[in-house]
């Protein structure tokens, strides 16, 4: 029985905080000087290792890392068992991410900077290396370019810190996905899910040795579902495949990987308020209006699309890296990645609240549907839903080359980014047409507006083509000044270049034309004092920068060609404190920055909102466990957000982001009966009032959501897992109308559902 508790506790060890860089990484025995260092390794299982963030790619305790970084691992990603690659920032201190919009399409916010969508200050990396160096385009943000699955060991999030220096000079939050890897033994898993919403997904994995010293790994997903909100057809589908190749040198290692995605979902949007019947179970799209008819261009040309296919990633991103420990003290590292593909965005958006049929039949009384013939009646609740077509191509190659020289007390590191990328958009967003409001409701005749597409529905199309480069020097220092002090100083010379040509309602003619070419330095300082092996503090300052992509010349042309360079300023400023034993760990982050020349346009083609925005708060991380099987982690931020420069909105608070949140997961794992191990863990998370806009007009209230799941190893091969999301089917809204938001509409969070998973293990 006690040998059985040690494998448990064991197991829940590994799986509340994951010692698995080691495995990632294996690129130099840097890693393993640095734990055997610090304490014995049966003394050091509570802490983690970490990467991103550090120039030279030399692994190190998260505990004397002088900046703020999560770690997540594999086994937590599946208990927290995510909708969307944007749930599973939830987990990440600082990070107030709406991922209500179903598969793709999410919005995330960092730290209070400003952000009326997508994710203007988040990078999403694979292997260390940016999937896509713009963080954010219109209809597009990075965490919609990649999919979860087996093949994802773990992920580190870093705020701030030192990432406004390296990569792609990302000022605010910068997750790195990092894959698993084969070894000398073959292993691998198949898993079974299925849910209460007719999800039908099988995830397989395996890895392995090709041959000395060479590893592989391959892995993917095929899925299909009618969605989390029924939508009355197989409304997501997808599939992946990544290949994960390692070979181990004498002094070093080299990697190549692919992943091939073709996923998609139904784009979920706000949803009328103020209709009977209307909750969290509603969607726009469903079999009576899926298909449909657009009309674009001046000589109002047509196409029919459909409209189930909704956001989603269809490309591939490739790439690799080589790590070598050269002669001297000198070590190499090259890192980079090709993506390409399709980020499409097809969806039906509500324009302006729900009516009543009778204030806009044509004859006042009533009107037919145009699928079923249905005579619907004056009293009859309708909304103008516009069908809005974004279609994207993307392309982008990226480099980082970095060399460090490690001496007795400090490493010093100098590297080379680049990155050429590129975009083709074709948009045409409005055709409005007034729909029944129930879920898949049907467009209406005997509506002028609906019959004769007149004037009253709002339109608003281009046809885009842009290329951009950015090329940045960076350097590092780290000295150790003694056994306690450590100081960091990183700089950063960034040249950033953008063509765009803008053709604004599709009449073959450019009406916006861009050539720029700007750069812009960053740094960054930290200091590190560990006053005890395994408690200390850290303070940092860094001034970073948000370079101009294609949107931010389409929606600001004017001040472009007025002179403005339109890069956003960012300066940021952390105190730290960390501390670490054998079985709890306590992280707490003070941050204090502002954002000086912020841009928000309502919708394209409106003016835009030159903004400076101001923030400070706190950060929590906190994880216990005991040997009796019981662990607990509490994830809070506090935070106080104020719009300080504003033409209308001076004093305000930064629209949809929290004054606090904080998550609090339990976990207990016991032995259900002979051989067979249960764990059983749920979250409470909590999140307070945000305003919806900018002007601070419309709340949005805040609320509880409750979670919980439970876990069975059957046999040391087999196991299952159960997982109850959001449990009350609590009805919290993540915003209200983005583009009108006085009207009653809302996007609520996801409904409850119910996951069962098999997997099994050889």
């Amino acid at each position: 029985m006690n040998l059985q508790l040690t494998k448990l506790a064991s197991a829940m060890l590994v799986t509340l905080l994951p010692v698995t860089m080691v495995q990632a990484q294996q690129q130099s025995e840097d890693t393993q000087k640095v734990a055997a260092a610090k304490k014995p390794a049966e003394e050091s299982q509570i802490e983690q290792i970490v990467i991103t963030g550090k120039a030279s790619g030399i692994a190190g305790l998260r505990v004397d890392a002088s900046y703020a970084i999560t770690n997540v691992s594999a086994e937590n990603i599946e208990r927290l068992n995510p909708k969307s690659t944007a749930e599973l920032f939830t987990l990440v201190p600082g990070v107030w991410s709406e991922s209500s919009g179903g598969v793709a399409g999410a919005n995330v916010f960092v730290r209070g900077f400003p952000g009326g969508g997508d994710a203007p200050f988040l990078t999403v990396q694979m292997q260390g290396v940016p999937i896509f160096p713009p963080p954010t385009l219109s209809f597009l943000e990075n965490s919609s370019m990649f999919r979860l699955d087996e093949t994802v060991d773990f992920m580190e999030a870093l705020r701030g810190g030192s990432t406004p220096v390296i990569s792609n000079g990302q000022p605010g939050l910068t997750t790195n996905f990092i894959l698993k890897e084969g070894s000398e033994e073959t292993e691998g898993l198949v898993k079974v899910s299925t849910s209460d919403y007719g999800l039908q997904r099988v995830d397989a994995l395996i890895s392995g040795e090709l041959a000395e010293d060479l590893y592989f790994m391959m892995g993917g997903y095929v899925s299909s579902s009618q969605g989390i909100r029924d939508a009355g057809f197989n409304s997501e589908q997808g599939h992946q495949f990544t290949l994960n190749i390692t070979k181990d040198l004498d002094n070093g290692r080299i990697n190549f990987y692919t992943r091939q995605t073709d996923d998609h979902g139904v784009w979920y949007l706000p949803t009328p308020l103020n209709v009977a019947g209307v909750d969290n179970t509603y969607t726009q799209i469903g079999p009576n209006n899926r298909q449909a008819t657009i009309e674009y261009g001046p000589n109002g040309e047509s196409r029919s699309v459909d409209f189930g296919d909704g956001r989603g990633w269809k490309g591939s991103v490739s790439g690799g890296s080589v790590d070598l420990d050269l002669e001297n003290d000198w070590k190499l590292l090259y890192r980079f990645n090709y993506t390409q593909g399709d980020a499409n965005t097809l969806g039906l958006v509500p324009e302006a609240g729900a009516v009543t049929l009778g204030t806009v039949a044509d004859n006042g009384l009533n009107a037919t549907g145009a699928a079923t013939g249905t005579l619907y009646d004056a009293n009859t609740m309708v909304q103008q839903i516009g069908r809005w077509v974004v279609e994207k191509e993307l392309d982008s190659f990226t480099n980082d080359l970095a060399v460090t020289k490690t001496a007795d007390s400090a490493k010093y590191t100098v590297g080379v980014y680049s990155t050429a990328f590129s975009v083709n958009d074709w948009w045409s967003i409005g055709n409005q047409a007034w729909h029944v409001v129930e879920s898949g409701g049907e467009a209406l005749t005997g509506i002028n507006c609906n019959d004769n597409d007149d004037s009253c529905s709002w339109n608003y199309d281009i046809d885009a083509a842009g290329d951009g480069t950015t090329r940045a020097l960076y350097a590092a220092v780290e000295v150790a000044l003694n056994e306690q002090w450590t100081v960091d100083l990183g700089l950063r010379n960034e040249n950033h270049t953008i063509d765009y040509t803008v053709d604004e309602g599709l009449t073959g003619q450019v009406s916006k034309a861009v050539s720029y070419d700007e750069s812009k330095i960053a740094w960054t300082a930290g200091v590190n004092w560990m006053w005890q092996k395994n408690m200390g503090v850290f303070a940092r300052v860094n001034k970073g920068n948000k370079m101009p992509f294609f949107d931010d010349f389409r929606d600001n042309y004017t001040a472009f060609t007025s002179g403005e360079k339109l890069i956003k300023e960012v300066t940021q400023f952390e105190l730290g404190y960390k501390w670490a034993e054998q079985n709890y760990s306590f992280y707490a982050t003070s941050f204090y920055n502002q954002v000086e020349g912020d841009t928000f346009v309502r919708r394209p083609g409106d003016p835009a909102e030159v903004m400076t925005n101001r923030a400070y708060g706190v950060e929590l991380d906190f994880n216990y466990f005991t040997s009796v099987g019981f662990s607990l982690n509490l994830n809070s931020t506090l935070q106080k957000t104020e719009i300080t420069e504003s033409p209308t909105n001076e004093g305000n608070r930064a629209q949809r982001q929290p004054k606090w949140q904080v998550r609090l997961t339990p976990s207990y794992g016991f032995e259900a009966f002979e051989d067979t191990f249960a764990s059983v863990y749920g979250t409470v998370s909590a999140v307070s009032d945000r305003y919806a806009d900018n002007e601070n007009t419309v709340t949005l209230s805040g609320y509880t959501k409750v979670d919980l799941g439970v876990q069975l190893e059957l046999t040391e091969q087999l196991k299952t897992q159960l997982s109850v999301d959001n449990l009350t089917d609590k009805q919290g809204l993540t915003e209200g109308d983005p583009r009108n938001p006085t009207s009653p509409n809302g996007r609520y969070i996801l409904p409850r559902s119910v996951t069962l998973s098999m997997t099994y293990q050889f």
